[in-house]
């Protein structure tokens, strides 16, 4: 096992207090968006192995089959299939889509036969894999995460009483909901002059009013659309965000986002789980490079019910154990919670995948064979597939490991 040396990515729209806060370190006085823990290639964690300090990446690739077990390295390949972080919000992310696993070997091969650097600007597929995620908020969290229906999309630009917006209403109600959502999702993408400022002006004195308690089922939703325009100011990613639902977490829930749902996080503390993969099409509220070509072909014009997801006790192992496991539709992570209590015997792990253990609170202590790590908040441990494992203490510590042979619960 391995305590994990982990990178803080310090994006724009990080907060300045929360993971120092949750660490016990202090402020930097700078935004800290992101905590990693993993081994990808654009910030992997580092192990200490005798004298040296290594990327995690680079341990991996030495003993693939020690490090990551037989199965994953089968269904995956050399590499650690997911990507676990603290993220910290306190202002609006960019709305973005990531492709399903189809479109990424597609979109990458065709990138790399046209000669685009992998670190050019305007280069949309970093690498050849998808990037389905999850989101568990370990305070109140707020998002924008898929498509409203087309009526509900149309009452709420009638409620901002912009009068070039009933045309866009119109369509809404008019058409399919596919032909619908990508019609005016596309003609959002390419506003034509003044809407933007016009639609800021009236989200504005819509969020006023709903302070004032004005009635209205777009209250808590107008307060979300002003703060995006104050991150934001004159983007026109303000328009197609109209089009998402928001949603708002408490602590404990989750979210599950796959390929093509188009979603931006605003605000709130949360661990983030997701498939190793850098693949972001943005489609707004950002600086960063935008294709709206591209961004079309990954879409998915679909309105669903936003689905909240709660933890459930594990089935791979009796009751008592108290594993957590919040589910999710891929192999590539299964991502699961252990509320531990000093009067409870110890949570095994058995051997066969690759793990990281995260304390959010309290503090743990990880045991393997001889070796005892403890780790406070924000503090994890890397366990390898040939290490069996066993957790005790008081707080809360999340589980990251691979579904294809996710280790399961051993009997005491």
């Amino acid at each position: 096992m391995d305590l994990l040396l982990t990178t803080i990515q310090p994006y724009d729209w990080g907060s300045v207090t929360a993971l120092p806060r949750l660490m016990g370190t202090p402020p930097t006085g700078t935004p800290q968006a992101e905590l990693w823990m993993g081994a990808h290639p654009a910030a992997p964690s580092r192990v200490r192995r005798g004298r040296d300090t290594l990327p995690l990446d680079r341990v991996i690739a030495a003993d693939p089959a020690a490090e990551l077990g037989t199965a994953t390295l089968r269904r995956f390949g050399a590499r650690l299939p997911f990507l676990l972080k603290l993220l910290a919000a306190d202002a609006p992310l960019s709305v973005q889509v990531h492709p399903d696993l189809a479109q990424a070997r597609t979109g990458f091969a065709l990138e790399d036969a046209l000669g685009v650097p992998l670190d050019a600007p305007h280069r949309n597929y970093r690498d050849p894999h998808h990037k389905p995620e999850m989101i568990v908020a370990l305070t109140p969290f707020r998002g924008l995460c898929g498509f409203r229906s087309p009526r509900q999309c149309a009452d709420l630009l009638d409620a901002l009483r912009v009068p070039a917006l009933r045309p866009y209403a119109a369509t809404l109600r008019a058409l399919p909901e596919a032909q619908a959502l990508m019609e005016v999702f596309t003609a959002f993408l390419r506003p034509p002059a003044g809407l933007v400022d016009a639609v800021t002006q009236a989200v504005e004195e819509a969020a006023v009013e709903a302070a004032a308690a004005r009635p209205g089922p777009y209250r808590g939703d107008f307060s979300a659309y002003a703060e995006v325009i104050r991150a934001h100011p004159g983007d026109p990613g303000l328009l197609p965000a109209l089009m998402l639902r928001h949603v708002e977490l408490e602590p404990g829930e989750a979210l599950f986002l796959g390929a093509g749902i188009p979603h931006a996080y605003l605000s709130g503390l949360g661990v983030e789980i997701m498939a190793s993969s850098d693949n972001v099409l943005r489609c707004g509220l950002t600086s960063k490079h935008v294709d709206a070509g591209e961004l079309m072909k990954v879409v998915r014009f679909t309105a669903m019910p936003t689905r909240v997801l709660s933890p459930r006790s594990s089935q791979s192992s009796r009751a008592e154990h108290g594993e957590e496991v919040y589910p999710a539709p891929v192999d590539d992570f299964r991502l699961s919670r252990f509320p531990l209590r000093p009067d409870e015997p110890p949570r095994r792990l058995a051997a066969g995948a690759p793990q990281i253990l995260l304390c959010v609170d309290g503090e743990a202590a990880v045991t393997s064979a001889a070796e005892t790590l403890r780790i406070g908040p924000g503090r994890s441990v890397y366990v390898p597939a040939t290490a069996e494992a066993a957790i005790t203490g008081a707080g809360t510590v999340f589980r990251a490991t691979v579904d294809v042979c996710a280790a399961p619960i051993a009997a005491r």
